[in-house]
């Protein structure tokens, strides 16, 4: 078993230690400064970005807060619009049955009138039609009465004697 590659000799092994310190030199002034140069910002920005989502996180509980304050005052907005709708909506209904009331009153009288009216007037037509009946029956009796000229004349005698002449 004589690998070279598993038993290197001297020189190799002295070549590969030259190689290997100048590798070493040149990653440690040139190399490994940049790579902890991107390793500290990346960590950089990773914490930044953590900080970013915990102050989102923290606006993110302020809005959720801010929500539940605006919701809470819309609802009790929206109460208070309901209770003036309903106050309203009674003051309403009062009104309307107050104008029902009046107009329902304003008909009634109006119809006691018409018919205090009507009754007046059938009792003048009464009047009338008894009135023009007496004097039909009064000129049918007088008719009879005056038709015998000496019933005639007696009646007009009696009736100048009991007229009292000025």
């Amino acid at each position: 078993m004589n690998n070279p590659l598993i038993n290197p000799g001297l020189g190799t092994f002295f070549w590969m230690l030259v190689s290997f310190g100048i590798l070493a030199f040149i990653l440690g002034k040139w190399g490994w400064p940049m790579l902890l140069k991107s390793l500290k910002a990346r960590e950089k920005a990773i914490e930044e970005s953590l900080n970013a989502a915990e102050k989102a996180r923290e606006e993110m509980k302020q809005l959720v807060a801010h929500n539940e304050d605006l919701l809470r005052q819309a609802k009790a907005e929206r109460e208070e619009i309901m209770r003036n709708a309903r106050l309203a909506k009674e003051e309403i209904e009062e009104k309307a049955r107050l104008k029902a009331s009046e107009e329902a009153d304003r008909i009634l009288e109006a119809a006691r009138e018409s018919i205090n009216n009507e009754k007046l007037k059938a009792m003048h037509e009464l009047k009338n039609q008894i009135a023009s009946l007496s004097i039909d029956i009064a000129e049918k009796l007088m008719k009879t009465e005056l038709s015998d000229k000496q019933k005639a004349n007696g009646l007009i005698e009696r009736e100048l004697e009991n007229a009292h002449l000025n």
